[in-house]
């Protein structure tokens, strides 16, 4: 396949990029950033997804299949700046479907939204067919630019899959809860803080599992040649896991004399529970296999401490 990727020098569009890669697809990345970052292995334009004319790239690149990772990631940052969240999210995904739509190509385009458009779950597991009851900027803002998407479908026969992820990590990740546990666990300190109870719950999948199953959907849809289509597609392992299990895990790969205690603060924007059903993504990849949850922590702390 050929594969265009937009935010490439991010964390996910980076690691699908490589992946891609490695499985034998030829990848074009786009970014703001002059240069891509220095282990990208596929060809790279750099402009604005939010404000450049995408449509001459497409139209000349003519991808298979187009990946959108360009936009933002933080539940919290898009409370302090909510428009910000907004114009990187919801306008670099309307510039690049209307780059699409008039660059004439008919690509498959699958787009990177999120659990977080369900809200505070009611039952678990979570299936697509539920409310999207969102209660942060950046959860308002993954619905918004999902309507965006049924738009581009219906008025323009555009073929996009939603794939909505819960909690994601991996060895180019510098964020989020798995990075800064590791963080607090190579650091000096005794002890390890979680800003909750540590009760929450949350889903979690390796970034090469998510890359896995994107490139995977992306071959099973792009045969079938059907136009107009808007599907939403749980990406997630299925599983929840306790935040306090999840750093005993870690702790116990990296400093198991350390002790962990808990805060207790909630933090605005989380839900208390996070848990994904992934029926519909096992019935169209039946033989799509995520490694176990401690594999891919052990990778990322390999990784890390290297």
């Amino acid at each position: 396949m050929k594969i265009l990727i937009t935010g490439s020098r991010g964390f996910v569009g980076g690691s699908l990029g490589r992946f891609a890669v490695q499985a034998g697809h030829e990848v074009l990345g786009i970014s703001r950033a002059t240069q891509p970052s220095l282990d990208w292995p596929g060809k790279y334009v750099s402009a604005d997804v939010v404000t450049a004319d995408l449509a001459p790239v497409i139209a000349e690149f003519a991808p298979d299949a187009i990946f959108h990772a360009a936009g933002t990631a933080s539940v919290g940052a898009s409370f302090k700046a909510p428009i910000d969240d907004l114009r990187a999210s919801l306008l670099s995904w309307a510039n690049l479907l209307d780059s699409v739509h008039r660059s004439g190509a008919q690509p498959l385009i699958l787009f990177p939204s999120s659990g977080a458009v369900y809200g505070q779950l009611e039952s678990l597991p979570v299936n697509e067919t539920a409310k999207v009851n969102p209660i942060s900027p950046y959860g308002f803002n993954k619905a918004a630019c999902e309507l965006l998407a049924q738009e581009y479908s219906t008025c323009f026969s555009q073929r996009i899959i939603v794939c909505r992820f819960f909690s994601l990590f991996g060895e180019y990740q510098r964020r989020l809860l798995v990075w800064e546990l590791f963080r607090q666990l190579a650091g000096n300190d005794d002890t390890v803080w979680l800003q909750g109870t540590g009760e929450e719950t949350r889903d979690y999948l390796h970034v090469s599992d998510i890359a896995a199953a994107v490139l995977m959907l992306a071959e099973d849809q792009i045969g079938k040649m059907v136009e107009g289509f808007c599907e939403f597609i749980n990406v997630a392992s299925g599983s929840e896991i306790r935040v306090i299990d999840l750093a005993h895990q870690m702790r116990n790969l990296v400093a198991p004399e350390k002790e962990i205690r808990c805060r207790g603060v909630h933090r605005q924007g989380d839900p208390e529970r996070w848990q994904g059903d992934i029926t519909k993504l096992r019935t169209l990849l039946p033989t799509w296999n995520p490694k176990p949850l401690g594999e891919g922590l052990a990778a990322c702390i390999a990784a890390w401490q290297r």
